[in-house]
């Protein structure tokens, strides 16, 4: 029985929303479970996805913040 987690972080998709929505989720535990099945022949009954949304706040990675991050990056990302 394979369980998968999955983090992301909690902003949403839009600047208007502060988590991901609820079909946004079941597409996520939908398209997890199918790649079990696809790739292990997992059945989708026997697979459970968790999905844990992690404040921004509580997310890094280059040793900074995801904000700032971001920011850092902004620049260099523009034409």
């Amino acid at each position: 029985m394979p369980i998968v987690t999955v983090q992301v972080t909690r902003e949403g998709t839009t600047a208007d929303r502060n988590s991901i929505t609820a079909e946004e989720k079941a597409a996520i535990i939908k398209g997890v479970s199918e790649v079990l099945l696809d790739v292990l022949n997992k059945p989708l009954e026997s697979t459970y996805v968790v999905i844990e949304e992690v404040d921004l706040d509580n997310w890094g990675w280059g040793g900074l913040p995801t904000a700032q991050y971001r920011a850092r990056r902004a620049p260099a990302a523009k034409p």
